[in-house]
Parts: structure tokens; C-alpha cells; sequence
């Protein structure tokens, strides 16, 4: 049973006047899972669900096989499990199953389609993860396509599909994740088999999502005392120099605290003077801030795209810290005229423009899509962040998501740019000028939570209605 806050934490007063223990009431979870085996949705917003499954508590969809269309799709036997349980702990698992898929008269053809997602949270900790899901026998168009995570497959001139299409969503607000995992999606940018243009087929669909509040420190009015009951005093130090402060200086003040970027701090970077950071084909989901292991949490966005894709600087600036690290393997950073930086890494190698001090102009390609560094083993692909410069004094932490930009730099693409004179839009004026910079992007014991006030995470499944849905851009709109 579901506790809201406000009933736990009036039950956790009385507790405490009524001279009970200091324990605090549970904190309340939310866990919640769906898995789908065909999911067809049009351009007017109907949709079509074929063996769902959603919890909590459990359930499961089972069928000897499925037929939709005339020849449009089939499919062999399908499982589709869901799971989901929430006390002070909330654990989420959804599984989909599908065998011997065809789509389009034998046009996609996939001999098995196995996708899980699976979520927990505590209220110290959360974990997700979408292993377990895999793709066998694919083939598209009569050729064979290795399945790896979010690739994107065009199909003629009619449309495009991702295979394992992919998001984890990490919540600032709770201790949480979301994971979401399709087997493939189909996306139709042109009238195609009887079916209009802005059709999406998704085959193979999980969910899960699990979180609790995050727990408040403690707070309390009097200091610490030991069993003894005589004030606790520091440790000695070694003996310091005299202070070289004149006689009569005003007394030392503590150092202002440090705070989470603002949440209004947002630099106008117009698609008049910026462009995407990949060209051709690519596809990339809003994963800012999903869990990391060595930086703690994602600083930017991916762009996944075909190996070698060309890397384009998005404005016009200056290059600088072009080189490899561990983290990042091969890195670039650009700064523009009005001092953002912008930080390009997993690279498979540069161009001849890519060197400390060049200076570039949008759409310069300075480097090629890899997966060097941390990311060796994963999917091609462009690690993306935007360091602002009114948030530069934070070091590494200050960043901005990318994606709404990322987005809105996608959609001019294709547009001729013209150089005139048209005002980039200013960010907020730095504090301070920078003389000297250092790699800052292989730092290690960030916080966590550094931009729990800053991010807009959406809800998860089971949470308040309303909540958008992570959207997976060059992939369609079906996540």
C-alpha cells in the first residue's frame, strides 16, 4: 500500500512527540513495468497494441503468433511479462519475446527478438539495466544487418529503422531509473505498403520504472556530544604560519557556498550561427545525466552514427585541448566568440583542422565518429556536452543539457547558412576571465546529485499523469 509523503510524514511527527524512536517512517516507492509485442501507431494518434502486458502486480500476454494487415506484419510465438512491486524498495521488470518476425511481405525479417528492462530503487540507490536483449537473424532488404544498440538502418526511400533502440532515464528529483528497450522500430517517412507516411511499427517493446523519494539529512539544533558529555574538539593540526594579515584587517569570512547552476541559466545558441555536430544519418536520446561509472552521471548526449561519420565543429570558434585522454579517448574542445565550450570526444581521429588554437568555422569537419576511450566496445558514436560560459567556474559539473539544442540544430540541417551579420544571441557574461584552462573531463568523485536542481527529468511510469516520454531523435517518435 502506497503511503503519500505528506500521511508519512505526519505519522513520523507524531512518532517523534509521542517520545517514539527516532526511526523515520519508510519512505514511500513507486514501481512500474510494460512490455508489448507489436505496437502500430498512425499519424492521427491512433495505435493498435498487440499481447501488452503493465504492472503492477504481474502480467503476462502469450500467442501462438500474430497477424496484422494484410501480409503487413506477422509474427511466430510471442511472450510479453511484466512485473512490478514497490514497498520501501520498488523493483521493476518487463520482458518481451517475439519470434520469427516479418514485416512488409518478407521486405524485414528477424528470426527472434528477446528485450528486457529491469529497474530498482532504494533510498540510497538505484540501478537499471537493459542487458539480456539482443536481435538474431536480421535481415533488411535482402541484406544481412548486424544488431547492435540503437542502429539505425535506412530502408529505401520510403523510411528507416533502429534496432535495439535504447534510452536509460535517471531521475534528479528521486533515487530512480527508467529503462526503455525496443527490439526494432520503424519509422515511414513516405506512404509505404498501404500504410501513410508518419506510420511507426514497434516490435519487441520493454519498459521499467523504480524510485523513492530522496531521503532529507537530519537536522538537528544541538552539536554532537560525546558519551562523556564534554565538547567535541577538532583534531590538532600541524602548526601553521602566523596570519600575514595586517593588525587591524576585518575578520575572515567563510567562503560563499557552492550552488547548483541556475536553472534559468540558458545560452541562446541560434540555429542562424550553429549546426549539428554529425554528419549524415545519426540518432540520440535525451541521456543527460544517466548513471555513469567513472564521472558519476552523463555530462551530454550521444549521437549515434556509422563509423568514420564526419564531425563538424557546430560554431564558429577556436579549438583548444585537442588530443586523448582515457575517459574521453579522442577529444576535442571548441570554444565560440562568446566563450561556451563545446566538448567533442570518443573520436576514431581528427581531421587536419583539429589542432590547439585553429580556428574554425560551423560545419568544419574536425574529427570522425569512433568509439575510443571508455567507450571501446559500444556503438560508434559522438559524446556531446555544452559547458556555458556564465557556468565555467563550476569545472566539469557545469553543463547544460545539449538535447533541445542538439534538436533544434538537427532540424536546420539542410538549411544554406548565410554569414551575414546575424547576432548569435548572447549567454550570461562570464565572472571571471579565464588565463589559463585545464582538461577537467577525466575528474573523478563528482556528486551525483551536482545538478539535481537544474535537470528536468520526466516522471516515471506511475507517477503523476502527464509525464513525456524520453524520445529516442533520427528514430521517430515511438519512444
Amino acid at each position: 500500500m502506497r503511503v503519500p509523503l505528506a500521511v508519512a510524514s505526519l505519522l513520523a511527527l507524531v512518532a517523534t512527540l509521542a517520545g517514539a524512536s527516532a526511526h523515520a517512517a519508510p519512505l514511500p516507492a513507486s514501481a512500474s513495468a510494460r512490455s508489448l509485442a507489436v505496437r502500430v501507431v498512425y499519424p492521427d494518434g491512433k495505435e493498435d497494441v498487440l499481447a501488452e502486458a503493465v504492472a503492477p502486480p504481474a502480467r503476462e500476454a502469450t500467442s501462438g503468433g500474430l497477424q496484422y494487415g494484410d501480409g503487413l506484419l506477422s509474427t511466430g510465438a510471442v511472450w510479453s511479462r511484466a512485473r512490478a512491486k514497490s514497498d520501501v524498495r520498488a523493483d521493476a521488470w518487463g520482458s518481451s519475446t517475439v519470434r520469427a518476425v516479418s514485416l512488409f511481405g518478407g521486405e524485414i525479417t528477424i528470426g527472434a527478438i528477446s528485450t528486457k528492462a529491469t529497474a530498482a530503487a532504494t533510498g540510497k540507490q538505484a540501478s537499471g539495466g537493459l542487458s539480456g536483449s539482443w536481435l538474431a537473424e536480421v535481415e533488411v532488404l535482402g541484406e544481412t544487418v548486424r544488431a547492435t544498440a540503437n542502429t539505425r538502418v535506412q530502408l529505401g526511400d520510403w523510411g528507416y529503422a533502429v534496432l535495439l533502440e535504447q534510452a536509460v532515464v535517471r531521475d534528479a528529483r528521486r533515487v530512480g531509473r527508467r529503462t526503455i528497450v525496443s527490439g526494432i522500430h520503424v519509422y515511414l517517412t513516405a506512404e509505404h505498403a498501404g500504410l501513410p507516411a508518419d506510420t511507426e511499427i514497434v516490435v519487441g517493446y520493454a519498459e521499467a520504472a523504480a524510485s523513492v523519494p530522496r531521503p532529507k539529512p537530519a537536522q538537528t539544533d544541538q552539536p554532537e556530544q560525546p558519551e562523556s558529555g564534554s565538547p567535541i574538539t577538532p583534531p590538532k593540526g600541524p602548526k601553521r604560519d602566523p596570519d600575514p594579515r595586517p593588525p587591524n584587517a576585518p575578520p575572515r569570512t567563510p567562503p560563499p557556498d557552492i550552488r547548483n547552476p541556475p536553472a534559468n541559466v540558458r545560452p541562446q545558441l541560434t540555429a542562424d550561427r550553429y549546426v549539428f555536430p554529425v554528419y549524415g544519418p545519426s540518432s540520440f536520446t535525451d541521456d543527460f545525466a544517466a548513471s555513469r561509472a567513472i564521472t558519476g552521471w552523463h555530462h551530454g548526449n550521444d549521437v549515434f552514427a556509422p563509423l568514420g561519420a564526419p564531425v563538424l565543429a557546430v560554431t564558429d570558434g577556436t579549438l583548444f585541448l585537442t588530443g586523448w585522454n582515457d575517459v574521453g579517448g579522442n577529444r576535442v574542445w571548441l570554444r565560440d566568440h562568446d566563450g561556451n565550450e563545446f566538448y567533442f570526444a570518443h573520436l576514431s581521429a581528427f581531421s587536419p583542422l583539429a589542432f590547439d588554437g585553429s580556428q574554425v568555422r560551423a560545419g568544419d569537419v574536425i574529427g570522425f565518429v569512433g568509439a575510443t576511450g571508455d567507450a571501446v566496445g559500444t556503438p560508434p558514436h559522438l559524446h556531446f556536452e555544452i559547458h556555458p560560459a556564465a557556468l565555467l567556474g563550476l569545472g566539469y559539473d557545469g553543463v547544460v543539457n545539449p538535447y533541445e539544442y542538439l534538436l533544434a540544430w538537427r532540424q536546420a540541417a539542410d538549411r544554406a547558412f548565410d554569414w551575414g551579420a546575424p547576432d548569435p544571441g548572447q549567454a550570461p557574461p562570464p565572472g571571471a576571465v579565464i588565463l589559463q584552462a585545464e582538461d577537467i573531463s577525466t575528474a573523478s568523485g563528482l556528486d551525483p546529485a551536482g545538478l539535481g536542481a537544474l535537470l528536468e527529468v520526466p516522471a516515471f511510469l506511475g507517477e503523476p499523469e502527464g509525464a513525456r516520454e524520453p524520445v529516442v531523435v533520427g528514430a521517430g517518435r515511438g519512444l
